[in-house]
C-alpha cells in the first residue's frame, strides 16, 4: 500500500488502496494455466504493474491480444532502449522484429532484469501471439512494422525539431493508440476510431513519460537518451544536461513548462477519443491511463523536483483514479480538477505563462461544455487533505491487525496465540 505518512496525511486513500491491492491479488490468480499464457502475464506484472491491473477490466479474448501487443512492443522498445547494442547490430532487429513474432524459436539478448527475461524467453510470447485470432495478429504485426521502422530511423537521428518530437512519439506511442483501436475493433466492440485521436491517446501518455523521466534519461549508462526536443530546449540553455544542476533551476523549470504547455495540445483529441467509446471495459482501460497522464503533469509543471528525482502521484490517489473511473463524468471532472491544479501552479513570469493559460483554459471549457462536472465525485483536488475520525479509527485497528497477525508469526509453532 501507499506509504504510511501518506495514509495519515489522506486517510481517505485507505479504502481505494485496500481495493487496489485486493484487485491485485485477483489479476494474479487470473493468470493462465498454459506455461507460455502464465509467462507472459506474470511478465507484465513484472515489467508494468499500473498496466497488468488496467488490463484486467477488458474480456477475457481482448484481454490476451492486448497483454501480447503490450509485451511484443515493450521487447521491441527493449531493444532500443538498450544503449549497450551497436548501430549496425540494432537497426536490422528493429526493421524485421515484425517477422520474429511469428517464430517460436526467435530470441535475442539484450536488455537487464525483468526485460532481460522477456528477451531470453521471447518464445513464449511468439507461441502466445499464435494462438490469437488472424484480425488481432494483423493488427499487432502492422504497428509492430511500422515502430520498428520509426525506431531505427531515430537510432540515427536526433530529436532537432518540434516536429521530430511529434514524430518519435508517434512512432513509439501514437502508433500504439493506433494499434489498440485497431484490437478494440477487431473484438467486435468498437468503431474503429479515427488516426488521428487514436495518435493524440498515445502522444499525450508518451510526451508526459518523456518530461518527467528527464533524469533518469539523461544519466542512462553508458550513454544518456535524449527525447526532449533541442527546439523547445536550446532557448533556455546550451546542453541539456545543463538543467540537472542548481545553478540553471530557474530556465529548467521554465523549459519544463514549455513542454508541459506542449503536451496539453493533445487533451481534447482525447478527451473526444474516450466519449465515443461505448464498451466500458474497454473505456476504464483507456481513461485511467489518461488521467494518471494530465495528474502527472500537473505534478510536474512548475516543479525543478523533476531535475532532482521521481516525481509521481502518490499511490493511494492512484489507486482513487482506478477505483472511482467508471463515466466518462469522472473523466472530465478529474480533467477539470487537475487544470485546476495546474493553473493554480502558472506564474505570471513564466515566458509561456499565456499560452499555458490558454490551453488549460480550453481544456475547462471542454470539460464545463459536456454538462457532466456536476454529475461527478471531487476527488483529485483538495486544498487540505481530508481528515476524519472514521478514517483514523479504521487505519488504527488495521494497523492494531497488522501488528497481531506480524506478532502471531514470531510466535513458536507450539505456543499458543
Amino acid at each position: 500500500m501507499g506509504s504510511l505518512g501518506a495514509i495519515l496525511r489522506h486517510p481517505d486513500d485507505i479504502y481505494p488502496l485496500l481495493k487496489l491491492k485486493m484487485a491485485a491479488r485477483h489479476a494474479e490468480k487470473q493468470i493462465p494455466p498454459e506455461s507460455h499464457w502464465g509467462f507472459c502475464y506474470t511478465m507484465l506484472h513484472k515489467v508494468s504493474r499500473s498496466f497488468a491491473l488496467v488490463i484486467q477490466q477488458l474480456k477475457p479474448e481482448l484481454r490476451n491480444a492486448v497483454c501480447i501487443f503490450y509485451l511484443v512492443l515493450r521487447a521491441l522498445d527493449t531493444v532500443e532502449d538498450d544503449t549497450s547494442i551497436q548501430t549496425d547490430i540494432k537497426v536490422p532487429i528493429l526493421k524485421a522484429f515484425h517477422c520474429h513474432i511469428y517464430n517460436r524459436d526467435w530470441h535475442f539478448s539484450c536488455g537487464t532484469k525483468d526485460y532481460k527475461v522477456l528477451m531470453d524467453e521471447f518464445h513464449h510470447v511468439s507461441t502466445a501471439f499464435l494462438e490469437l485470432g488472424r484480425g488481432y495478429q494483423e493488427a499487432i504485426e502492422d504497428i509492430t512494422k511500422r515502430m520498428g521502422a520509426g525506431m531505427a530511423k531515430f537510432i540515427c537521428k536526433e530529436v532537432e525539431t518540434v516536429e521530430d518530437y511529434d514524430e518519435y512519439c508517434h512512432y513509439v506511442a501514437g502508433l500504439v493508440g493506433l494499434g489498440l483501436s485497431k484490437l478494440f475493433h477487431a473484438s467486435k466492440s468498437e468503431d474503429l476510431a479515427p488516426d488521428s485521436l487514436s495518435n493524440s491517446m498515445g502522444l499525450f501518455l508518451q510526451k508526459t513519460n518523456i518530461i518527467r523521466d528527464y533524469l533518469e534519461d539523461i544519466n542512462e549508462i553508458p550513454k544518456s537518451r535524449m527525447f526532449w526536443p533541442r527546439e523547445i530546449w536550446s532557448k533556455y540553455a546550451d546542453k541539456l544536461e545543463d538543467f540537472k544542476y542548481e545553478e540553471n533551476s530557474v530556465k529548467a523549470v521554465q523549459c519544463l513548462n514549455d513542454l508541459v504547455t506542449n503536451a496539453l495540445i493533445h487533451v481534447e483529441d482525447c478527451l473526444e477519443y474516450m466519449s465515443n467509446l461505448k464498451d466500458l471495459s474497454i473505456f476504464r482501460f483507456c481513461a485511467i491511463p489518461q488521467i494518471m497522464a494530465i495528474g502527472t503533469l500537473a505534478l510536474c509543471y512548475n516543479n525543478v523536483e523533476v531535475f532532482r528525482g521521481v516525481v509521481k502521484m502518490r499511490r493511494g490517489l492512484t489507486a482513487k483514479v482506478i477505483y472511482r473511473t467508471k463515466t466518462m463524468a469522472d473523466v472530465y471532472g478529474a480533467f477539470f480538477d487537475f487544470s485546476v491544479m495546474l493553473k493554480a501552479k502558472v506564474n505570471s513570469s513564466d515566458p509561456n505563462a499565456s499560452k499555458t493559460l490558454s490551453r488549460i483554459e480550453a481544456i475547462q471549457k471542454t470539460c464545463k461544455q459536456s454538462g457532466l462536472l456536476n454529475k461527478r465525485e471531487l476527488y483529485a483536488v483538495r486544498s487540505e487533505p481530508m481528515c476524519n475520525l472514521a478514517a483514523i479509527v479504521v487505519l488504527f485497528s488495521l494497523l492494531c491487525i497488522i501488528l497481531a497477525y506480524l506478532s502471531a508469526k514470531r510466535l513458536p509453532a507450539n505456543q499458543p496465540v
